[in-house]
């Protein structure tokens, strides 16, 4: 059943969705948002995790920033404190379910099946059934279609292999033997976790040592210390507050150096927090995985130590904490035609100043945008420029934009790139 024609759709309803959504609603642009609230960071992260970021670069932003997440916790008597003081995920995702119902009471949870040009438009078919046609469409997925499993992973059949996005609950490994594979927060912290859920667990990595960071500082550093390491939304340094405050400038630095720096940035570490907690954890590090097979029912994995040293160890089940990997070839509901006609950097799409693709009116954001605008997209902090930079462009270009890609049937989309 076809429904009538809006502008916009937004897909997905993480920090970066909810954002842009709350401020196209207070600019009126005729908009649809699909998605589950906080999907990613309910079904994909474990309970009991603790955010890395710090409290003021973890909220979600309505264009007035009348509700950042100190407000919400001083609404409730919750303790909080903009930096050094780790937020639970339960907290945050909660925060952002009152953010949504506060700010986006529109938002439709359902599932996007299909994104199909249909002229200068979009047509969208929901997994409920409804199809309807859009002018434009802001992807906003998040991580979970780009989760990376290692080569030597691979053919690990599903009972014994998972990737961390698949282990919000980790109650059901108790009493087990599991590996966790990583070195990043993920890694550590599900490892930690783990452990004191009474699981024997072993966390490898390939970094000769595990790196849990150290706290931002507090107002009590010394002018100097101040003026040497500023305050950022992803960590001290001059450094991150230029990628944080003025991610535009990132797109000056060459197509080569973005692709690998977006991702390298910051490098894998755990939360300063969890240094204490992993005290008693089993850490094989600076080991390099070889292979891994089933061996009577269970995984084997092949291990070399950087002296070249092989050991093997048997585990119930392999945890692989190993990141993200963002592709856009990876998205099930994007078409294959859209897919082949965007401008990439490798394999995401090479992102206009407002985030727009090479297709009109298919625009990217959250990590997969971090080739074009830097490391602050792949942290919830990166919706803040993001809703603002997307959202002032929806608007001021509304109803010209829709008059100017008016077409008749049988029209074929152009490619371009502002």
């Amino acid at each position: 059943m076809m429904s009538r024609e809006t502008d916009v759709t937004i897909v997905g309803a993480g920090p970066y969705g909810l954002s842009i959504a709350a401020h196209l609603r207070k600019y009126g642009v005729d908009f649809r948002i699909i998605g589950k609230p906080m999907h990613g960071w309910f079904a994909n992260m474990p309970k009991g995790m603790l955010l890395k970021s710090a409290g003021f670069s973890s909220s979600l932003y309505d264009p007035d920033r009348s509700f950042p997440l100190r407000q919400y916790c001083k609404e409730r008597g919750l303790p909080y404190e903009d930096i050094d003081f780790p937020i639970p995920l339960e907290i945050f995702c909660d925060y952002g379910l009152t953010f949504q119902k506060r700010f986006v009471p529109t938002l439709e949870e359902d599932n996007v099946a299909a994104i199909t040009p249909s002229g200068h438009h979009y047509q969208i078919r929901l997994q409920g059934g409804e199809v309807f046609v859009t002018s434009r469409v802001v992807i906003a997925v998040g991580l979970d279609y780009f989760r990376h499993i290692p080569e030597e992973l691979q053919s690990l059949p599903p009972e014994l292999l998972s990737h961390s996005a698949e282990n919000s609950n980790l109650q059901k490994y108790r009493g087990k033997e599991v590996a966790v594979v990583g070195s990043g927060s993920s890694a550590s912290d599900i490892a930690i976790l783990l452990h004191e859920n009474q699981t024997k667990v072993q966390l490898i990595a390939r970094k000769p040592q595990i790196n849990f960071g150290s706290p931002w500082g507090d107002g009590a550093r010394s002018f100097l210390n101040q003026l040497r390491l500023p305050i950022s939304g992803i960590g001290p340094g001059w450094e991150s507050k230029i990628w944080c405050e003025v991610p535009w400038i990132y797109r000056y630095l060459p197509n080569e150096k973005r692709s690998v720096y977006a991702n390298r940035y910051l490098g894998p570490s755990g939360g300063w927090f969890m240094k204490e907690r992993a005290r008693d954890l089993a850490v094989l590090s600076g080991c390099e995985l070889i292979d891994a097979r089933v061996h009577d029912g269970r995984v084997q994995l092949e291990l070399a130590s950087m002296d070249g040293v092989h050991r093997y160890i048997n585990v119930d089940h392999v945890i692989a904490a190993t990141g993200y990997k963002a592709d856009v070839g990876r998205i099930p509901f994007l078409s294959d035609v859209l897919v082949d006609r965007l401008k990439l950097i490798g394999r995401v799409p090479d992102l206009s100043v407002h985030f727009e693709s090479s297709i009109p009116g298919l625009f990217f954001t959250g990590p997969i945008a971090a080739t074009s605008f830097g490391p602050v997209m792949r942290f919830a902090v990166g919706a803040n420029f993001a809703s603002r930079n997307i959202a002032k462009h929806l608007a001021r270009s509304q109803g010209r934009r829709r008059s100017r890609n008016r077409q008749k049937p049988g029209e074929t989309m152009v490619s371009h790139h502002t």
